[in-house]
């Protein structure tokens, strides 16, 4: 265990300078080839950056970041193996969780087996934090059976009432998250995939709460799935004047956005579940204007968090990362970013590389004494979701996304483009 804390005795002090060029190991898997490979990426660039940026400024408390990164290629089986190597052949301190919930259920089992800390980036389905693990902490705004709480809102807030959609096609991948986003949306039930017990009961439904009645959904296969012009016929044939589409990808956005417009479909409202992405515009072109979908990050977020012990703001983290790849990020880079500052202000403020003392310390998190990011301030329940964070909800106009909700949330809200002029 590698001690941070500044000490005062003589013993102390040379103890310190023995461990100086101790390198701190972090472990890191994630999908660099396989179905999340784009997002995957994208999530090592924001974890390589904030390590890097840390190196560039003396490390955490004088020892440098060796991080260690995987290619699970998106395999559940291959993500398991990966972590354990991690902690049982590398010795790691820490750990960055990996993307999607798909993999990231089953690797909290392995984390909590060692009893590591496991800072989730992307992995919202609501079972993941019902296993009863210890030191999860999700740096998204909530569970995504809880987005849909945010779309009711914007309609509600923002569409008059006469004026709102009355009708729905949820459209949806067979996809951990997707499944559990069309939960919320469907007022379904939420089960334990391990003995069958109700994890929650979400009835009605935010569409129900919202007056709007469903009158199309189908569900795709994870993988292989083509038919797209089909679904989109009969997604156009229901008619619905909103149209929820729960992708995997951002590249099944692209799809479905794609055959939307060869069949001339024209709701009122679209929302999608992925589709931030830059891919996605350059895969859809004016197609995307006035789709909606949420967010947990916007370049134009006046978020202050900090970074080797300095305020480093969202403003900042922008500037950096275009001066290092050369181009803008997106919330795929800003969430691994943002995991990466709270592990750095873990190990200062436990004064150790010890889990039990990182986990401990991120737990006691406030309101007043919060984890400070680039995504904003964290404070976590005890299952660690995040307490009183709302999603964001962005749309597409004219090639820029633009944060159109909340509107009290911060300065820069657009105003929302409605109702959407076909495809």
């Amino acid at each position: 265990m590698k001690l941070l804390t500044l000490l005062t005795t003589t013993v102390a002090v040379c103890a310190m300078a023995t461990a100086a060029h101790a390198d701190i190991k972090i472990g890191a898997s994630l999908p660099l080839t396989g179905a999340f490979s784009i997002a995957g990426a994208k999530h090592k660039q924001g974890y390589d950056l904030c390590v890097k940026m840390l190196n560039d400024k003396g490390g955490i408390g004088g020892e440098k970041i060796e991080l260690i990164t995987s290619d699970n290629r998106s395999d559940p089986a291959t993500a398991i193996s990966q972590y354990e190597r991690f902690i049982n052949v590398d010795n790691v301190d820490a750990v960055f969780g990996t993307f999607s919930s798909r993999l990231t259920f089953p690797v909290a089992n392995i984390l909590a087996k060692y009893g590591y800390v496991h800072p989730i980036p992307a992995g919202g389905a609501l079972r993941i934090y019902k296993q009863g693990h210890d030191n999860l902490f999700y740096f998204q705004p909530n569970a995504a059976e809880y987005v849909g709480s945010s779309l009711k809102g914007l309609i509600e807030d923002l569409v008059a009432e006469g004026e709102r959609p009355k009708t729905a096609a949820v459209v949806a991948a067979d996809d951990f998250f997707a499944n559990a986003v069309e939960a919320g949306f469907l007022g379904q039930q939420v089960m334990d995939p391990a003995d069958g017990s109700v994890v929650a009961d979400l009835a009605p439904g935010y569409l129900a709460e919202a007056g709007i009645e469903v009158v199309f959904s189908e569900k795709w296969p994870e993988e292989g799935f083509n038919d797209w012009l089909n679904l989109a016929n009969s997604i156009k044939r229901s008619n619905a004047e909103l149209i929820v589409a729960l992708t995997a990808s951002a590249e099944e956005a692209v799809q479905i956005t794609r055959a939307l417009k060869t069949v001339r479909a024209e709701p009122k409202m679209v929302y999608y579940s992925q589709g931030t992405q830059a891919e996605f515009y350059e895969g859809t072109q004016g197609a995307s204007d006035s789709i909606l979908m949420h967010t947990s990050w916007h370049p134009a977020a006046p978020y202050k968090g900090t970074l080797a012990g300095e305020e480093f703001t969202n403003g900042d983290f922008v500037a950096a990362f275009q001066e290092e790849y050369n181009a803008a990020p997106d919330e795929d880079s800003a969430i691994p970013f943002a995991v990466c500052q709270g592990i750095e202000q873990a190990i200062i403020g436990a004064g150790s590389t010890d889990n039990a003392a990182m986990g401990k310390w991120l737990s006691e998190r406030t309101a007043g004494d919060p984890v400070r990011t680039i995504l904003g301030r964290f404070a976590w329940d005890d299952v660690g979701l995040p307490v009183n964070k709302p999603f964001l909800v962005a749309q597409w106009n004219d090639g820029e996304l633009q944060f159109v909700y909340p509107t009290d949330e911060f300065d820069g809200v657009s105003n929302m483009t409605y109702p959407k002029q076909g495809f």
